[in-house]
């Protein structure tokens, strides 16, 4: 199997892991998943949600998103600030292309990858990661079957 093929298929998985991450969100207009991937080690996650010691409501009565709410890729990103862990050159899978202020963390945090399952309205989080030379790509994580295992 080339290498091409072989990342793209460990970018499938990793990125339905990042969907099944965002199940732990407890937020009800959009839950987001999202993993920090180097060297094929998950080196961080994050759903989208509340800060710590706040209670687990990510919207209002009128069903608006908190201002407070954090963003899954800026979870991931700040847990690497309180671990050991280092994010140069690393790939970041998340269910939803990111925003403007999460393309900050990401460029700042050194990750040189972004795939992402979902497209957004907003292109400008996307645009900024590009002009970053950050690569980045758009994936369906149900795009392909998933290959079998290989003998043992």
């Amino acid at each position: 199997m080339e290498l091409n093929e072989k990342q793209r298929k460990l970018d499938q998985r990793y990125l339905r892991m990042a969907r099944i991450w965002a199940e732990n969100s407890y937020c009800i207009r959009r839950q987001v998943g999202a993993l920090v991937v180097k060297d094929k080690m998950i080196i961080s996650d994050g759903y989208n949600g509340t800060p710590s010691g706040f209670e687990n409501v990510c919207e209002d009565e009128n069903n608006v998103t908190k201002p407070y709410v954090l963003h899954a890729e800026a979870n991931a990103i700040t847990k690497l600030a309180r671990s050991s862990n280092n994010s140069d050159g690393s790939t970041l899978y998340v269910t939803a292309s990111p925003c403007i202020e999460c393309a900050k963390l990401i460029i700042q945090a050194g990750i040189k990858r972004v795939v992402y399952g979902e497209q957004y309205r907003l292109t400008d989080g996307i645009d900024l990661l590009r002009r970053a030379n950050i690569e980045v790509i758009f994936m369906n994580p149900d795009s392909q079957e998933e290959p079998e295992s290989p003998e043992k």
